[in-house]
């Protein structure tokens, strides 16, 4: 498979992991979070496209990034790239998050749950990259 291939192939991963992790942190997200809901305590705005699309788009880029930075740093097995990216996560994407959310005022809750999930997409779409 192509670079290209396997870029889209880690981001499409790590954007399912997403789609599974706020599946099921929902509720917990939901209410740190203070998203409006319907009825169905469904969030308002899930039928909008805008937000999945721009998460898919930042999963290319950072599906990208690995991809090049794994290639130049010689990083090819899959559990090498699951704890780089895992490391990534934590250490480079969840701070800021934590940063951001801080001076924001938001629950030490959304920033946790936000931060998880940066830390495991980050690690499904390192070990996904290593398989091409």
């Amino acid at each position: 498979m192509s670079g290209l291939g396997a870029i889209v192939a880690a981001a499409f991963a790590g954007w399912l992991s997403g789609a599974l992790w706020y599946s099921i942190f929902a509720k917990a997200w939901i209410g740190a979070s203070g998203v409006k809901t319907d009825a169905a305590g469904r969030p308002v705005t899930r039928a909008r496209p805008a937000p999945y699309l721009v998460s898919f788009l930042s999963a290319i880029i950072v599906a990208a990034t690995m991809y090049y930075a794994f290639d130049m740093l010689g990083i090819v097995t899959v559990g090498k790239g699951f704890t780089s990216g895992l490391g990534i996560g934590v250490c480079f994407a969840a701070p800021w998050i934590a940063t951001s959310y801080g001076f924001a005022g938001q629950p030490v809750a959304l920033a946790l749950l936000d931060a998880g999930y940066a830390a495991i997409g980050s690690a499904v779409i390192g070990a996904v990259v290593t398989l091409f």
